[in-house]
């Protein structure tokens, strides 16, 4: 995924981080300086649904004008080998559930 927030912003004549941080705020968004540089300048590695919608509202776009699919950028696996993709099995040691307070569980 492309984060495109800069251009749809430039597309309704918002042209300073500062300036959609005071719309965001507006809308009961606050955000931090350090946040707001990340979301204006860079690809932020999460953001909240709720943020997400409030952004939405303030530059009246949708989420697919802020988030651009590249799907060319996934590589698969099973395409590069030319085999089916394997199934993990479970050849490893059984794991055992156990409560938190250290008392075992009841017979199955």
């Amino acid at each position: 995924m492309r984060w495109n927030l800069r251009l749809a912003a430039a597309n309704r004549g918002i042209w300073k981080a500062s300036e959609l941080q005071r719309m965001l705020a507006d809308r009961g968004l606050t955000i931090s300086a350090g946040k707001m540089s990340g979301l204006w300048s860079g690809e932020p590695a999460s953001i909240k649904l709720d943020d997400l919608d409030v952004i939405c509202a303030v530059l009246g776009c949708g989420v697919d004008e802020l988030l651009i699919p590249e799907p060319d950028k996934v590589k698969r696996t099973d395409e590069q080998s030319g085999q089916q993709p394997s199934v993990v099995s479970s050849g490893g040691p059984s794991v055992t559930p156990r409560r938190r307070d250290g008392r075992s569980l009841p017979p199955v």
